[in-house]
């Protein structure tokens, strides 16, 4: 098993920016994925499991709603916190990152931002401590990129709802005890619930034979006349825009996540580049390998710039959802080229899970899909700077 050697590129010294709060929590989360997450990733990956055993870990590094006020049992941390737990974790594995991100911003936040207080103060401290894990249910098999074509429905029968639908591409869903449900009302209205595992009609089969994120669980959610008790529907928001709003959360710790991806694969590829010998010296020396070095780390140092911006616009409340897409899409592409460079210096070691190179490129082409794809973030930035809809 080879020692986590990483060591964190901070080329414009980007720390002096960070409070001191910031750097121990970025640290805790950076020795914990070195200490628990390393040694394990490949094999889990490899076996295509996830490590159910890292899930209390996670929740003690505050991975699992920081933001989330402490009396429902969040650590009560700023953006710039969230972003940077997201960043180490994702360092380890993105898989392991989705399992956070779900569980904190598609979950966790809107049961926190536009569920009741009984919903807060019974669903809030199990999630936060790892006891209970959820997932979230928008897409559909027909509908991706056009959520509010959704056909789940559900149905007011007096006493309850009546939910319908199946949902697809769902992290988390293979384990999750409690799953926030994006479904229309008869009126055709966009409605939150909360569908809890064992209830009759609901079932969760894992989705198999993924060549990315291979270390995560991923699932369909099926809904056969459930039976929804009237107090889990989320009362304090609905419409596209409540759905919309927790993906603007999830976005954001992407484009912080894949910063995380991003610096393994330079940190890598740099020590390779040391020790490797061709032509009687060190491959670093060449020219090109130069070359690739030196782009990585400015697109690094870019991307942590737009973060970092980012997160002290989203503490301050004045972040737009076109902001976020652009942070998310740009720093996920940096990523994905970083993965695809760092893979070519290394050669044909590149492709081995000695590296972490290639499991992070792999990954990373799940990224750049989910949680809005490449082409969608686009259009967002260009309706935004426009005023025109290229999307209809």
């Amino acid at each position: 098993m080879k020692p986590d050697l990483f060591e964190a590129p901070d080329y414009y010294n980007l720390d002096e920016l960070l409070t001191d709060e910031h750097k121990l929590v970025r640290d805790a989360a950076r020795q914990w994925v070195k200490r628990e997450v390393s040694p394990i990733i490949e094999d889990y990956a490899q076996r295509a499991e996830f490590p159910e055993q890292i899930i209390g870990g996670l929740a003690e590094i505050g991975a699992f709603g920081p933001y989330i006020p402490e009396e429902y049992g969040g650590a009560g941390l700023d953006q710039i916190s969230y972003g940077l737990i997201m960043q180490e974790i994702e360092r380890g594995d993105s898989g392991v990152r989705s399992t956070a991100s779900v569980q904190s911003s598609l979950v966790m936040y809107p049961i926190w931002k536009y569920g009741n207080e009984e919903q807060r103060k019974k669903y809030l401290p199990k999630l936060a401590s790892g006891e209970w894990m959820g997932c979230f249910g928008l897409t559909e098999p027909d509908h991706g990129s056009n959520p509010g074509g959704m056909i789940t429905n559900f149905k007011d029968m007096g006493d309850h709802y009546l939910l319908n639908g199946a949902k697809m591409w769902i992290s988390n869903a293979p384990f999750a005890q409690v799953a926030v449900v994006w479904a229309k009302n008869e009126e055709g209205r966009i409605h939150g619930l909360i569908v809890e595992r064992g209830m009759e009609g609901f079932s969760t089969p894992e989705t198999h034979n993924k060549w990315s994120l291979r270390a995560s669980a991923t699932g369909e959610l099926i809904f056969d006349n459930v039976k929804v008790p009237k107090e889990n529907l989320l009362p304090n928001k609905s419409g596209l825009g409540a759905p919309l709003g927790c993906l603007d959360s999830a976005r954001f710790g992407i484009a912080w996540g894949a910063i995380g991806a991003a610096m393994d694969c330079y940190d890598t590829a740099l020590r390779y580049s040391k020790e490797r010998l061709q032509f009687g010296k060190p491959i670093g020396s060449f020219q090109l390998q130069q070359k690739k070095l030196a782009e990585m780390i400015t697109e690094i140092t870019k991307a942590q710039l737009l973060a970092w911006k980012l997160g002290v616009m989203r503490n301050n409340g004045t972040a737009t959802s076109a902001q976020i897409s652009m942070a998310k899409r740009n720093n996920v592409e940096m990523a994905i080229k970083i993965a695809r460079e760092a893979r070519q210096m290394l050669g044909g070691m590149g492709i081995s899970g000695e590296y972490s190179i290639m499991r992070h490129s792999m990954n990373l082409e799940s990224v750049i899909t989910y949680e809005g794809t490449h082409d969608i973030h686009l259009l967002i930035t260009g309706l935004d700077v426009t005023g025109l809809n290229a999307f209809k």
